[in-house]
């Protein structure tokens, strides 16, 4: 078996070597996910230090073990990283590079992810669940796993299905309709954080989302656990759904879970669409996006510069509404040339609005500002 070193972060792995990225490599390592794992451990350090205590880890998904060797090695005031993977060969590599690095705080684990996390009840304070596909059937195992105040970081790269363009997989897994529409990415993030509240309600327990985002081939979350029944309950009526009109792109939100939905738009009297249960809440904390922006000089990143761009993105963004509008998709609908996104950005602002860009998308603009009026602002410039 050919092997190769990889360096990435502070530390250095071996891995077989693999034709292509894909679940049946002998040992699962995936480069393309480096700036996701250059996040995390950002994302992680930012939630250790708000903690103030060494936290425990457990990397479910462990392929080559990059993501929870770099944890142990790169974060301060780790006390212990499970690494976890059902593929023995992965186990043996996984174990190898423990001590390729000099890691004497991290343990290599075969077994099925979801009967490791039941078997460790509240013993982590960080669960990282980064599966080949969707998350969906080992949320319920994290929230047995993880301690009050601890910290849940999920991918899914499902996205085929909880952006929408396969509504039965989405229904099935999610037990959510999803909402094909240009801003189907931001659906996705919150049907999935959406689906983790419900799933974690059914031990009283809440999550709340601290940082969101959509990149390349999959969405991630990173999300804070809570206890208590009536915080669960009081987390709970963050759940909601969203209306959307596909002729004139008018949208609203209706929370609730099962809120009366209207099947006719108010603006042009097309048919709406309707997308949820999904998390009407915050995706991204201000506060704690300005935890990692200041973290960032201080650590090794590979990727820091694209990082950077992504948080500063985050950060302008987080005090949005719920979802955004794609410029040039209104300019279709009003058979126009899209105008400069910066002018139009300037005048909602100065007209007393929120505007901002989103991370989602180039051409999307978050704002509070109706439909109809943005359409106006913008036939405005277009003068």
């Amino acid at each position: 078996m050919e092997i190769i070193t990889i360096n990435e972060g502070q530390v250095k792995i071996d891995i077989p070597v693999f034709n292509k990225v894909s679940s049946k490599a002998p040992v699962f390592y995936n480069p393309v996910m480096e700036f996701n794992r250059d996040i995390s451990v950002l994302a992680l350090q930012a939630y250790r230090n708000k903690q103030r205590e060494d936290i425990r880890i457990c990397d479910a998904f462990g392929g080559s073990g990059i993501r929870g060797i770099r944890y142990a090695a790169e974060l301060n005031g780790v006390m212990n990283v499970v690494i976890n993977d059902l593929n023995p060969l992965a186990v043996q590599f996984i174990q190898s590079n423990i001590l390729k690095n000099g890691l004497s705080n991290v343990e290599a684990c075969k077994k099925d992810a979801n009967i490791l996390l039941h078997s460790c009840r509240g013993k982590f304070h960080v669960v990282d669940i980064d599966p080949f596909g969707t998350p969906s059937p080992y949320i319920e195992s994290a929230a047995v796993s993880l301690k009050a105040g601890g910290m849940l970081c999920v991918t899914a790269t499902d996205t085929s299905a909880l952006c929408g363009t396969y509504k039965e997989p989405c229904i099935r897994k999610y037990g959510a309709m999803p909402l094909k529409s240009e801003y189907c990415h931001e659906v996705g993030l919150r049907i999935l954080a959406g689906f983790i509240s419900r799933t974690f309600a059914k031990y009283k327990k809440y999550t709340t989302p601290l940082f969101s985002h959509s990149s390349e081939h999959y969405l991630r979350l990173y999300l804070e656990v809570g206890k208590g029944a009536g915080k669960t309950d009081k987390s709970l009526k963050n759940l909601g759904f969203i209306v959307h009109c596909p002729h004139c792109l008018y949208r609203e939100v209706r929370p609730g879970i099962t809120p009366q939905l209207p099947s006719e738009c108010p603006e042009c009297g097309g048919s709406l669409k309707a997308g949820g249960p999904l998390w009407l809440g915050d995706l991204l904390d201000t506060d704690y996006i300005g935890d990692m922006l200041n973290l960032l000089p201080k650590l090794t990143l590979n990727s820091d510069k694209k990082v950077i761009k992504l948080l500063e993105r985050c950060y302008e963004e987080s005090q949005g509404p719920v979802t955004f509008y794609d410029l040039h998709k209104i300019c279709k609908v009003l058979k126009i040339s899209a105008p400069p996104l910066n002018d139009v950005l300037e005048k909602l602002s100065s007209e007393g609005y929120f505007a901002s860009r989103t991370h989602i998308k180039p051409t999307g603009i978050k704002t509070n500002a109706p439909i109809d009026e943005l359409k106006k602002i913008i036939l405005l410039i277009k003068q």
